[in-house]
């Protein structure tokens, strides 16, 4: 079996795949020679994460094609049930990259917050002159212990960041389309282990009532979630961060709502004009920005390589039985 992992994958997934016998190919191919180099090459596997497009003329075009990978969530670069209708195993990693994005979507909040994103911006350019001025323009913080965070979305990335949040003494709120309860689990060092059983309410009105914290955890949507009718029913001085995707929030009005004031602060990780975000966005002082990295990190690589390696060896096996 040939694996071409065309948008990388971990060492620690490639050694498991080299341990197992499976061929794996040190290439990057780009999208206009993908085709004819993986019939050149009788690719067996293909994996993928954002960069690489898998569509129909691909699928029709690469008949030997048993597998196609996505390294994460969500596989919008893919025609997923295409495939599966042409015989083809998809398989992703939908846990394996939580806790990056969940840190990530803290990393925002408390930056945010505490003014971190503004003052990394300005302490080179002015630390020496204006010290005492930005000391005096940045103590308007706040405390996350006490603030309610709102969850939208109740998926593997939102139960990572309710945890986050509950670990951090906040209370907690979650929207989903159809009322849910789960029971989380709080594991720390010590072997110590404690549930929370959360319900979800898909009353957007209550949802938005009195939330200080508000992260965006959604696959793909075909529309905006987040518009002028949920801006103006939120709480004055709200936070919201946005990891899911980019088109789940009106950029436009998100910026519009930060002039007026209702909202105090709120950060990106994905964008709508990907990968051209809109200068308005890049130069808002009010905006913690980050290149869609959610989960680009050292651990949730190696899960993810990990995973979709073992993944490969089980659908390998089956096959052979």
């Amino acid at each position: 079996m040939k694996v071409l992992a065309n948008d990388g994958i971990s060492k620690a997934g490639e050694r498991v795949l080299k341990e197992a016998g499976i061929n794996i190919l040190d290439n990057r191919v780009a999208q206009d020679h993908v085709i004819n180099f993986i019939n050149d090459n009788n690719v067996d596997v293909l994996l993928v994460r954002s960069a690489t497009k898998v569509r129909q003329d691909l699928i029709d075009a690469c008949p030997g094609l048993k597998i196609i990978g996505r390294g994460g969530i969500g596989m919008d670069n893919i025609d997923v049930e295409y495939a599966k209708s042409k015989g083809i195993k998809v398989i992703n990693t939908p846990t394996a990259s939580s806790k990056s994005v969940a840190e990530l979507v803290f990393g925002h909040f408390l930056s945010l917050a505490r003014f971190l994103h503004e003052s990394n911006r300005l302490m080179p350019l002015e630390g020496e002159t204006h010290f005492n001025a930005m000391k005096k323009s940045f103590s308007n913080a706040y405390e996350l212990s006490g603030k309610t965070l709102g969850v939208i979305g109740f998926g593997s990335i939102g139960q990572e960041v309710l945890k986050i949040g509950i670990a951090l003494g906040m209370k907690v709120k979650v929207l989903t389309r159809n009322p849910k309860t789960k029971v989380l689990t709080l594991n720390f060092f010590d072997g110590q282990a404690v549930n929370f059983e959360i319900n979800s309410t898909n009353d957007m009105d209550e949802f938005l009532k009195d939330t200080d914290f508000i992260s965006i955890n959604t696959p793909k949507t075909t529309g905006y979630i987040i518009d002028t009718p949920q801006f103006e029913k939120m709480k004055d001085g709200v936070y919201i961060v946005n990891t899911a995707r980019g088109g789940v929030i009106n950029e436009v009005t998100l910026i519009d709502f930060i002039e007026s004031g209702k909202v105090a602060g709120a950060a990106l990780d994905v964008f709508e004009n990907e990968p051209s975000p809109e200068l308005p966005l890049l130069m808002n002082p009010a905006l913690s920005l980050s290149p869609h990295v959610g989960g680009n990190t050292v651990d949730a690589q190696e899960k993810i390589g990990i995973e979709l390696a073992e993944q490969i060896i089980k659908l390998q096996k089956e096959t052979i039985r």
